[in-house]
């Protein structure tokens, strides 16, 4: 995880530029004020972000390891952002053609993506993935896990992943990419909180995914499974509580595997004019042997940043010319 081969110069510029860059901490501070709405509650609106290039989950050879020191989280800084150099350089024209037969993976993709180099910061410590209960940081999987969400069950059945639109994932159809703000994956990671007197939404970047949070207020009698489930919440002090349930099966995600007995208790912690202490424990029987929590940073973007319309590509002509390129192979094997 380390890049040891950066001089002592280099290690000082990267943390000073990583202590420079940090937010001052607010919580305990005498000057600064919970904000609040017209309402009373305290005030979580505007557009925010969680990118990071910490993982979900934690490198198992950190083991117990919850933070880095602010050097190594420098160096990791410094690392990511000499990634990012490097990803802008020409290409060598005289390098050589892939390996014949070797796979061909989203190398475009990600040269021309951007590279996350902020260092997930949970109140003042540098944590080493979202992950922090089990102690180990690592996701409790139930034996198996991997077939046992709607789409092991479908590959076990039988069915390939280009066999109809039911196959893919609920990204690759344009449908979801996961439930704002988790991280799901770390990619156009941007949404937007509004109140009122009765109700917040979160409204995410991708898929123009909208959660509408009923406060003060009780799960539907009825189980009517949606994809970013049934969410009610109440304010514990200064916290938002929310407990969400009643999901489609459909949402789960290969980062973040569910079944249609997902529960969600997420809180909502502001704690300075530019962060909020997000936390979620995820509770599903079916694919974890106990119930798991994240935490992350929210941090505010600048006043002039604006969250724009997201197009899903893939939904609109991929999806078709994939299926239609398995239908092509199929029929030049009957031939």
């Amino acid at each position: 995880m380390m890049n040891n081969r950066m001089s002592t110069p280099l290690r000082a510029i990267a943390l000073s530029a990583l202590l420079y860059s940090l937010p001052p901490l607010a919580c305990g501070a005498d000057d600064w004020t919970v904000p609040r709405t017209e309402h009373g509650h305290p005030d979580l609106q505007g557009f925010w972000t969680n990118v990071t290039q910490t993982p979900i989950e934690r490198p198992a050879e950190l083991g117990d390891k919850r933070a880095y020191t602010a050097e190594e989280a420098a160096a990791l800084l410094a690392q990511a952002e000499q990634m990012a150099i490097d990803k802008d350089l020409p290409l060598d024209p005289d390098r050589p053609p892939p390996e014949l037969g070797g796979r061909i993976g989203q190398e475009a993709d990600i040269n021309f993506s951007d590279t996350y180099t902020s260092v997930l910061r949970v109140k003042g410590e540098y944590r080493t993935s979202m992950i922090i209960d089990p102690p180990n940081g690592r996701f409790p999987f139930v034996e198996n896990a991997r077939d046992l969400d709607i789409h092991g069950q479908r590959r076990l059945a039988g069915f390939g992943p280009s066999d109809g639109p039911e196959m893919r994932t609920a990204g690759d159809r344009c449908l979801s990419r996961g439930i704002p703000p988790m991280v799901v994956p770390p990619y156009n990671s941007n949404f937007q909180i509004v109140q009122t007197r009765d109700y917040v939404m979160l409204l995410g970047e991708m898929v123009h995914d909208a959660r509408i949070i009923r406060l003060d207020s009780e799960h539907l009698p009825f189980d009517f499974p949606s994809w970013l489930g049934d969410s009610v919440g109440r304010w514990e002090g200064e916290t938002l509580v929310v407990h969400t349930k009643n999901f489609r099966p459909e949402i789960s995600h290969f980062r973040l595997m569910s079944s249609e007995q997902l529960e969600l208790t997420e809180r909502f912690e502001i704690i300075g004019d530019n962060e909020i202490a997000y936390s979620v424990t995820v509770t599903d029987p079916v694919i974890y042997t106990q119930a798991f929590t994240e935490e992350l940073t929210l941090n505010r973007h600048g006043p002039d940043d604006v969250l724009y319309e997201y197009a899903c590509h893939e939904g609109n002509y991929g999806l078709a010319g994939i299926l239609a390129g398995a239908r092509r192979e199929e029929a030049d094997a009957r031939q």
